[in-house]
């Protein structure tokens, strides 16, 4: 398991610090480092009050994962006010953001940092009912989550959608029309961030495709056929629905093959 700090460079040490242009970067390192043990607190203490496995597993997945760190880091939901999580299990992202803000608010939020997320409405939609109900009991307005397939629920009009290691369980058609229906979502220049295994990457790409077979069969899924592609096959498939897209390695401290595709609706 990762450390909460396990996303941030270390600190250079004194000797190393031979201008204010370092010491500036060594204290703002430092401020992330400290920053994520409370922020992590304050995103998996609310699932306290839905059970010990959603409170134990919520916090392991946000302390590991290191899209929830980067999503805040590099400002990716900054400024946007409307964002739909599709496929979002108990609604990790959701408290994520949340906790973001009551850091801000709180003014332990990294000087270095774009602004923290604030969105005026963050929708999750899920298709297991016991997730469904712990995030229920865990979030608290602007968030909600629904319980319904994301192949077939509307979407609304969002500023930002979030797709989140979801796709692949889908056939190519299906892949297709909710990358569609998505577009159909967002304004010009809405985003999309989707987060994908690489099915180029040799033994990593294994190893991610087994650990997500058990983290189904954990949740209860049952053993689920997975429709991969390698990056350039989903930005390809991006390009066709009417996305600009960008790749960014999402597979910090991990042996995972996990790239995150930063969209832009054109």
């Amino acid at each position: 398991m990762l450390r909460p700090d396990s996303h941030v460079p270390a600190a250079l040490p004194p000797a190393a610090v031979n201008d204010p242009a370092d010491a500036q970067a060594q204290e703002a390192q430092a401020d992330a480092a400290s920053f994520q043990a409370t922020l992590l607190e304050a995103a998996a203490r609310p699932y306290r009050q839905a059970g010990r496995f959603a409170y134990y597993f919520g916090r392991g997945k946000l302390r590991s994962d290191p899209v929830f760190h980067s999503i805040l880091a590099l400002g990716l939901l900054s400024g946007r006010k409307r964002i739909l999580d599709l496929g979002c299990g108990q609604g990790l992202l959701a408290s994520w953001l949340q906790a973001a803000a009551r850091c801000d608010d709180a003014g332990t939020w990294p000087r270095a940092w774009p602004p923290a997320p604030r969105p005026q409405s963050l929708r999750g939609i899920e298709m297991m009912a016991r997730d469904v109900a712990r995030a229920q009991v865990a979030l608290r307005p602007p968030c909600e989550v629904i319980q319904a397939d994301i192949r077939k629920a509307s979407f609304g009009a969002v500023d930002a959608v979030v797709i989140l290691d979801v796709l692949h369980y889908m056939a190519v058609p299906l892949q297709c029309d909710v990358l569609r229906r998505v577009r159909e979502a967002l304004p010009r220049g809405g985003l999309l961030l989707l987060r994908v295994g690489n099915a180029a990457s040799g033994l990593r790409f294994r190893i991610t495709q087994w650990t997500d077979t058990m983290i189904m069969l954990a949740r209860g899924h049952g053993l689920v056929r997975t429709h991969c592609r390698s990056v350039a096959q989903w930005r390809e498939l991006l390009e066709g629905c009417g996305f600009d897209s960008r790749a960014v390695p999402m597979s910090q401290g991990t042996p995972f093959a996990n790239v995150l595709l930063i969209a832009h609706a054109r």
